[in-house]
């Protein structure tokens, strides 16, 4: 009888092993099988939060088949304890393990909502993006002017969550008092600034900015990125172009910066500027004088006077030989790029085309020409 009881416990324990580790296959199939969401979701993991209130939520959401099933998996793989706070973009069908992933393996939300701040030529903006996981895009849920004081309701809401992200975008083209005035107004930013820096030190660019970075560390970190971009365009420059230091190279790329806003063009409008140093022409080049009134605070706002074009200043290149003593903007790495290596061109001229480009000329007389069909184009624009 003991014989017969020993036998047949030993099949049911054997019956049972079998069973268990049918369910453990099923269980890891079911953790590693597609998901059933059916679109995108933003999952948000608070600051202090643990696996237990991740699941509910995921279950909640339609995400998960199973709560426990998924703290088991995370159990398994030994990422429990490796839950990381923030807002995490979840795919179609993210299966369990997918899941587990993304809200332990840490970085930068992927979702949520995120500030960016603006620092443009003519004008600072603060936008208020959130993802729509409907559309499977950030969206604009709010835009303003920061400088005047008032902030809508967005603006606070996103300020007040843990998880928001920040950046700063700097157009190419902006002065350096201009990306000064904009960190000012950046009200999550702490410290204050010794000194306007150097015309044209400053790298146009999209920083990741930390809630209470100190203004001058970003200054710092962008005056070490225009070092090193226009160290690597002056070492790949044409050795035939007329310039004599990484200064002066500096100074033409922001001309062309500021001349044209088409990026096809940037070549063309560096051949003309080095055509002219070339020949010993005057640049005579607008944004220069323009310069050399505002010394790049703020925006002129209205059109050169000719007294204006004929004023003595350092930067006016109506009135001076060769190219100014300093840059006149902070340009990117594409016109700098231009005036390392400019087109092969034997255009002496431009002028506006009406299109948003320009027309290029060799002769006075083709320039000419083209002047007469841009007052044309500015003449019926006006009576319309």
């Amino acid at each position: 009888m003991w014989r017969s009881l020993a036998s047949n416990v030993l099949t049911l324990l054997i019956i049972a092993l079998f069973l268990l580790g049918g369910l453990v296959l099923w269980g890891q199939g079911e953790y590693r099988a597609e998901g059933p969401l059916d679109g995108p979701m933003c999952l948000r993991v608070e600051r202090g939060s643990n696996m237990t209130r991740v699941s509910e939520t995921l279950l909640a959401e339609g995400a998960v088949t199973s709560e426990k099933l998924f703290r088991i998996g995370a159990d398994y793989a030994g990422k429990s304890g490796q839950l990381k706070a923030g807002s995490f973009l979840l795919p179609e069908g993210a299966s369990m393990e997918d899941i587990v992933d993304v809200v332990t393996r840490g970085g930068a939300s992927t979702c949520g909502t995120e500030v960016v701040f603006r620092i443009g030529v003519t004008q600072i903006t603060t936008q208020v993006t959130t993802y729509d996981t409907a559309e499977n895009a950030f969206v604009v849920a709010a835009e303003f002017d920061p400088t005047e004081g008032t902030q809508p309701q967005e603006y606070s809401a996103a300020r007040a969550t843990a998880d928001t992200r920040y950046r700063m975008v700097v157009a190419e083209g902006t002065t350096s008092w201009q990306v000064v005035e904009g960190l000012k107004a950046m009200d999550m930013l702490e410290g204050t600034i010794a000194e306007v820096p150097d015309e044209g030190t400053l790298a146009p660019d999209s920083y990741e900015v930390v809630n209470g970075a100190q203004r001058q560390a970003l200054l710092d970190e962008m005056e070490a990125v225009q070092v090193l971009r226009v160290g690597a365009a002056w070492e790949s420059r044409d050795p035939s172009v007329p310039v004599d230091s990484p200064e002066e190279l500096l100074i033409l790329a922001s001309i062309i910066e500021k001349e044209t806003g088409v990026p096809e063009e940037r070549g063309q409008v560096a051949s003309v500027f080095v055509n002219r140093l070339e020949e010993g022409m005057r640049l005579q080049t607008d944004p220069t004088v323009i310069y050399g009134i505002t010394k790049g605070e703020g925006v002129l706002g209205r059109g050169l006077r000719q007294s204006e074009l004929r004023g003595v200043t350092p930067w006016n290149t109506y009135v001076i030989l060769g190219l100014p003593p300093t840059p006149i903007a902070n340009p990117g790495m594409a016109s700098l790029e231009a005036a390392a290596n400019p087109d092969n061109t034997d255009y002496l001229f431009f002028v506006a085309d009406g299109s948003g480009g320009h027309a290029f000329a060799r002769t006075l007389e083709e320039h000419n020409s083209n002047v007469a069909r841009w007052r044309e184009i500015e003449a019926e624009r006006a009576n319309n």
